[in-house]
């Protein structure tokens, strides 16, 4: 899958957690080499709860589901991501456990930001990287207070 493939995906997603960092299409291709593609089957985890990991990642073509391990039936799934969709993004920011699983419901495509990378691109592109923190805390604060709502863990 090409990065651009990831881009069209990221802005047309219409949710209302959707990640929207602004950036034109040249910033976009400036970034792309800080993100690494990864090709996963339908059922694999790509996020494993209690696991402790620094990385962002963009769902480029595909669906996941985003669901708590130990908690009452029926009560476990949080979430179904649709491409253009950002999962991890706590990561980001906090390095502790993650809080949900994150499985592959079909064969996807995902873009992953790792913490070292995103460091080396605020060393090197700092707006850039600030856009990107920007918008992934956009997506916790509106996930966050979802959760609350509802009383659900966080992804």
């Amino acid at each position: 899958m090409a990065f651009h493939h990831l881009v069209h995906s990221v802005q047309t997603l219409n949710a209302e957690d959707a990640f929207r960092p602004r950036l034109n299409a040249e910033q976009w291709r400036n970034i792309a080499p800080f993100f690494t593609l990864h090709d996963i089957r339908a059922g694999d985890l790509l996020v494993k709860q209690g696991d402790t990991d620094r990385t962002l990642y963009v769902l480029g073509s595909g669906s996941l589901q985003v669901f708590a391990s130990g908690g009452a039936p029926g009560r476990g799934r949080i979430a179904i991501l649709r491409a253009g969709a950002v999962v991890g993004e706590s990561g980001l920011f906090v390095e502790g456990p993650r809080q949900a699983n994150v499985e592959a419901m079909t064969a996807c495509a995902v873009w992953a930001l790792r913490g070292p990378r995103l460091e080396e691109l605020a060393q090197r592109l700092p707006a850039l990287a600030l856009e990107l923190v920007r918008a992934a805390g956009k997506v916790m604060a509106v996930r966050m207070r979802a959760h609350i709502a509802c009383q659900a863990p966080f992804v």
